[in-house]
C-alpha cells in the first residue's frame, strides 16, 4: 500500500454538465468538490477542464468534442522552448491554416500538406506557433461565430499555449535593457523571454492592473496556478461565443498619411528625411523613453546629454524597435505609401515577431518593408509571403538540425 505521505494529487478536472472539481490522487481515490460558483460563463463553450500538475498540461474540451492541450509553464520558459524553432504567423496564415486544417474549398492539397506537417512539428515539439494579444483581436472581431471558433480553435491547438509576449511591454523591456547596456550595467537588464509559457505575457502591465509572477521555489503554488488561471483564461477568451467590437479610432491613420504625404512634398533626400521620420519616432516614443530611463536609474543630466542620437541609438540598436522603425522608415519613404487602419498593428506584431523568430509569414505589403529592414539590421529571420514555401524552408533547417552525424574514422 503507497504511504499516506507519498500521495499526490495527479489530476484536476473541472467539470462543467457535472457542477463539480474532482481531485484524483495517486492511488485513484477522488475527491468531489461543488463547482460553486461556475467560473463558466453563459457564452463559454468550454465543458471540462483537465489539469496534470505533474506534467504540467492542461487539457480543455468543449461543448462539441474539440480539444486543446496547452502546455503550462512550469520552471523558466528558455527552458521549456528547448531549442525548438520559432515560427510566427501573421493573421491571414492562420486562416489560412484553419482553412487547409478542416479541408475548405478555399484550401488546396498544398495548403493542407503544410498544415499537416507543422502540426506533426509541434507535436513532435521541434517547432513552436505562438499566438500574440494581435491574434486573439483579429479573431475575436470576426462576425461569424463558426468561423470564429474554428479560427481560434486552430491558433490554440498548433500554438499549445505559447504566446508571444506583447509588443509594447518587449519595446519597454528593449529600451530599459538598451540604457543599461549604455551605463555598463549588464546586471540590471530585464531579459524577458518574448517567446513564453509565463501567465499573462500576452498583455503588458501598462494595459492591465496585475503583475506578472516569477517562479520560485517560494511561490511555486501561486505561480503554477495562476500559470493554470491564465491558461484557461486564454482558452475561453479565444473560443467565446460572444464577439469582440472594433476598438475606437485612434487617429493614428489620418496622422501618418499626413506626415507621409508631407514627406512626399519635401525637397529633400532620403537621409534627410530619414532624420525627420526619427523625430517623428522619438516624439512618439518620449513617454516610454522617459519611463524606461527613469527605470534604469539613469541620472537626469546624462540623459540629456545623450540628446536626439543618443535615443535614436538606443531605438536603433534594439530588435524589435529597431525593426519597427525601419519598417516606418520604408513605408514614410516609398512615395504615394497609403495607410490603412490595420497597418500599425501589423508593423507592431510583425517588427517583435521577426526581431525574435526564426520565421515569420506575413503578407507581401508587409513582408518586403520587413525583409529591408533586417537587411539594413544585419538579423537573420527569415522572412515568407506563403506558407508552403516557408514549410520548405522549415523542413530543411529541421533535416540539417536533426542529420545524424557520421562518426570519425
Amino acid at each position: 500500500m503507497e504511504n499516506e505521505s507519498d500521495l499526490s494529487i495527479v489530476l484536476i478536472t473541472m467539470d462543467r454538465a457535472a457542477a463539480c472539481t474532482v481531485l484524483t490522487r495517486s492511488d485513484g481515490k477522488e475527491a468531489r468538490l461543488p463547482l460553486e460558483p461556475s467560473p463558466f460563463e453563459d457564452t463559454s463553450v468550454l465543458d471540462r477542464l483537465d489539469f496534470s500538475p505533474a506534467y504540467g498540461a492542461l487539457l480543455a474540451t468543449t461543448q462539441s468534442g474539440d480539444q486543446v492541450l496547452f502546455e503550462v509553464p512550469l520552471e523558466e520558459a528558455g527552458y521549456q522552448l528547448a531549442g525548438r524553432l520559432v515560427v510566427y504567423l501573421d493573421q491571414n496564415q492562420w486562416s489560412l491554416l484553419s482553412n487547409a486544417g478542416r479541408g475548405t474549398e478555399t484550401s488546396n492539397d498544398a495548403d493542407r500538406v503544410a498544415a499537416r506537417k507543422l502540426k506533426e512539428w509541434v507535436e513532435q515539439r521541434r517547432i513552436v506557433l505562438p499566438a500574440s494579444a494581435g491574434h486573439y483581436f483579429e479573431t475575436g472581431k470576426r462576425f461569424s461565430t463558426d468561423k470564429r471558433y474554428a479560427l481560434g480553435l486552430t491558433i490554440l491547438q498548433y500554438s499549445r499555449g505559447w504566446q508571444m509576449r506583447d509588443p509594447l511591454q518587449v519595446r519597454r523591456n528593449e529600451l530599459h535593457d538598451a540604457f543599461c547596456h549604455r551605463m555598463d550595467r549588464p546586471g540590471s537588464v530585464r531579459s524577458a523571454p518574448v517567446f513564453t509559457l509565463a501567465p499573462d505575457a500576452l498583455y503588458a502591465p501598462t494595459r492591465w492592473t496585475g503583475t506578472e509572477l516569477t517562479p520560485t521555489p517560494q511561490n511555486r503554488l501561486a505561480f503554477q496556478t495562476e500559470a493554470l488561471r491564465a491558461a484557461c483564461a486564454s482558452i475561453d477568451v479565444m473560443l467565446d461565443t460572444q464577439r469582440v467590437e472594433e476598438g475606437p479610432d485612434t487617429g493614428w491613420v489620418e496622422a501618418s498619411q499626413s506626415f507621409s504625404d508631407w514627406l512626399d512634398e519635401l525637397d529633400q533626400d532620403s537621409q534627410q528625411k530619414r532624420r525627420a521620420i526619427d523625430i517623428h519616432i522619438v516624439k512618439d516614443l518620449q513617454q516610454e523613453l522617459a519611463e524606461e530611463a527613469a527605470a534604469a536609474d539613469v541620472p537626469e543630466e546624462l540623459f540629456r546629454q545623450w540628446g536626439f542620437k543618443g535615443l535614436v541609438r538606443a531605438i536603433g540598436g534594439s530588435p524589435a524597435v529597431g525593426l519597427f522603425r525601419e519598417m516606418l522608415q520604408s513605408r514614410h519613404l516609398n512615395k504615394g505609401t497609403t495607410w490603412r487602419r490595420n497597418d500599425l498593428t501589423d508593423m507592431v506584431y510583425l517588427s517583435c515577431a521577426a526581431g525574435y523568430a526564426d520565421f515569420v509569414v506575413c503578407e507581401k505589403h508587409m513582408r518586403d518593408p520587413l525583409q529591408h529592414g533586417l537587411k539594413r539590421m544585419g538579423r537573420s529571420t527569415q522572412v515568407y509571403r506563403r506558407l508552403n514555401d516557408a514549410v520548405a524552408a522549415i523542413e530543411e533547417l529541421l533535416e540539417a538540425r536533426f542529420a545524424p552525424v557520421s562518426p570519425t574514422p
